[in-house]
Order: C-alpha cells, then structure tokens, then sequence
C-alpha cells in the first residue's frame, strides 16, 4: 500500500522516528492508524449510546412519560430536585 503525506506530515513522522519512541516511519504510521481505529470505535460507540437514548426518549414521550416545563424558571427547580 502507497500513500502521499503532505510535507508538514512527513517532516513530522521523520521526527516521531527520529526521537527513538520508534524505529522507523512505518511504525510511526501504524501507531498513528491504530489510534485513528480507537477513536472512530469510541466515536460508534458513543453514536450507538446516543441512538439508544434517542430510541428511549422517544418511547417515554409515545406512552406520556415526560414532565412538560414552560419557562427557564420551571427548567431549574426540575433541576435543582434531580
């Protein structure tokens, strides 16, 4: 597999390989992708948990288990007893 990195980029995994917290570029470029693969499976995560509490509002509000609040006022006295 190829890949074209812009200047600043390459610069700086010539300089993560050079620092010696790594062997060559290619570990610096693997560690980099493994960290990318992290963040985009927390980032599914935290979707799926968003969906799921979306899904559960919206059952709540369909059988009338919500509590209507009119004004900022209501908002935190709802807040302040929590």
């Amino acid at each position: 597999m190829n890949f074209s990195l812009t200047p600043s980029l390459e610069q700086f995994v010539r300089d993560r390989a050079a620092s010696g917290d790594y062997n060559n570029a290619s570990e610096v470029v693997r560690d980099a992708i493994r960290l990318l693969k992290r963040a985009e499976e927390r980032r599914a995560l935290k979707m799926d948990r968003l969906r799921a509490a979306i899904r559960q509002g919206d059952e709540a509000l369909a059988i009338g288990e919500f509590t209507d609040l009119d004004s900022d006022r209501e908002l935190d006295e709802f807040f302040a007893e929590l």
